[in-house]
């Protein structure tokens, strides 16, 4: 039976394990795509598994003088949008904080004095060491925010409208499913301020014009904060990326998204800790060393617009142009999900898929999933 810490250092280590993996998996080129549009390979979400990593070494650094630390045990696998709320709280007052206890040293000869002097292990020194080297963590680090405002990556011109074609990215961390995700967005943009700067009379990107790529935020300085507020309130697991796009087509008549596309990590899946799979979770108990004894799913959400209606103007009335999106209604899963087509992943140790794939359930667990295994440092795709 595992012990409470034990189960949470090992929640950790998988997690972390994880995470690696999923680096790997994205640095590995974009051979790997599933679908057209599908940017996990392209190192998109790298920034993003940085930030994830960085909040994991923090959660876990703050275990050190906060016992307390609950994830979403029976359903995502992920910590619960409490803990993710509390570590941005303490970013904000990391600073104030720190003024309040003594440096690292100093809390250092304090421990090897009261040591010498009372042969008693100093745990209330030992709490205000874990909580300065948290709070320190927390200011140097870059972390899974509820929000990390977008960025855009890649400018180019559609020479077919001579529009300026952005592609932005942003991430959220749903405080119900408490599942972190990742979009990728590609948006033409027939606002005039930045048609007349970026685009030439001959239909080009302007060589002449510096864009200090990445940019924070939308490219188009009128639009970013205002795109930054949608995104805020637009961006939960339970909108649809259908309800999304087309939202952000109606609240921006010169914004025209040509593609989103939603990358959903978790359910993540870890022996003797999670119980959100009875039958994963038995398998996964079988594996000889506990730190391989788990599964990382993720999905790839892809929509794009199979036509645009044209701008119409008339005397009494007139409408923006319009994105019409191909939502797959051939496929129910498709059609549920509101895209035009999905993608599920898992990426298990090569240990964790022996045990699956002994267990005789690996097909029925994997059905209609990509599957990756690591094995060392390398990941092995379509098992």
């Amino acid at each position: 039976m595992q012990t409470p810490n034990h189960a949470v250092a090992q929640y950790f280590s998988r997690m972390a394990a994880a995470l690696t993996g999923l680096e790997t998996l994205a640095s590995a080129g974009s051979g790997r795509q599933s679908l057209p549009g599908e940017e996990f390979a392209a190192g998109v979400m790298a920034p993003y598994l940085r930030r994830l990593k960085s909040s994991f070494a923090a959660w876990e650094s703050r275990i050190g003088f906060m016992e307390q630390f609950r994830i979403s045990r029976a359903e995502s696998g992920f910590p619960v949008f409490q803990t993710v709320l509390e570590l941005e709280n303490d970013r904000a007052a990391a600073r104030d904080r720190l003024t309040t206890i003594p440096d690292a040293a100093a809390l250092k000869r304090e421990m090897a004095d009261f040591i010498l002097t009372r042969r008693a292990f100093p745990a209330a020194l030992q709490s205000r060491l874990a909580e300065r080297i948290y709070l320190e963590r927390l200011m140097d680090g870059q972390f899974f925010q509820p929000v990390v405002l977008p960025e855009t990556l890649h400018v180019t011109v559609n020479p077919e409208n001579r529009r300026p074609s952005y592609f932005v990215c942003w991430a959220a961390y749903d405080g119900t499913a408490t599942l972190p995700m990742v979009y990728t967005a590609r948006i033409e943009d027939s606002s005039e301020n930045v048609g007349r700067l970026l685009v030439t009379p001959d239909g080009r990107l302007d060589p002449d014009v510096a864009i200090p790529l990445p940019v924070g935020g939308l490219l188009n300085p009128e639009l970013a904060v205002p795109f930054d507020k949608f995104v805020g309130a637009n961006s939960g697991y339970s909108l649809t990326p259908a309800t999304i796009a087309t939202s952000l087509d109606r609240d921006f008549p010169t914004l025209h998204p040509k593609r989103l596309t939603r990358f959903v990590l978790g359910p993540f899946y870890a022996s003797g800790i999670t119980e959100n799979n009875t039958l994963i979770n038995d398998i996964l108990a079988r594996v000889r060393r506990e730190e391989n004894a788990w599964l990382m799913t993720w999905t790839v959400q892809d929509l794009v617009s199979a036509r645009e209606r044209p701008e119409s103007r008339g005397f009494f009335s007139s409408s923006p142009a319009q994105q019409e999106f191909h939502i797959d209604t051939g496929d129910l899963e498709a059609a549920r999900m509101g895209v035009s087509a999905y993608a599920k992943h898992a990426l298990v140790p090569h240990e964790a898929y022996q045990a699956l794939y002994a267990s005789g359930e690996a097909d029925t667990i994997f059905a209609g999933f990509k599957v990756h295994v690591i094995s060392g440092d390398n990941v092995i795709s379509e098992v």
